[in-house]
């Protein structure tokens, strides 16, 4: 199962990172968030968001990596993935995230 984990950095920001089932990789991560409940609220937008096709902005970083952000309703950006060598890899991502982030746990490392 793809988990959500819940860490904080030394400036005291909390991110969220959601990792895939299997091999642990990193498919999207927030961005810093003041406090664990604002953070705890990103990942609810990103379960709610998750499924739907029009969230998803597909871009090109200018190394010409392709990468993707899931936005809320308002456009907010609520996670970035990481970036890919291709299209069809940042596709597979955007698939990964529609099927495992509605149904992720959640690790909280900061308790």
């Amino acid at each position: 199962m793809s988990t959500f984990v819940i860490t904080q950095s030394n400036n005291g920001e909390f991110r969220f990172k959601l990792t895939a089932t299997g091999n642990g990789q990193t498919i999207l991560v927030s961005e810093g968030y003041t406090t664990k409940a604002n953070c705890q609220n990103g990942i609810s937008s990103v379960k709610t968001n998750a499924p739907h096709d029009e969230r998803y902005e597909k871009k090109i970083a200018t190394n010409g990596k392709h990468y993707f952000n899931l936005k809320a309703t308002n456009g907010q950006v609520i996670g970035t993935s990481e970036m890919y060598e291709s299209t069809s890899g940042r596709d597979n991502g955007i698939a990964s995230v529609k099927a495992n982030a509605p149904a992720a746990a959640i690790d909280d490392q900061t308790a």
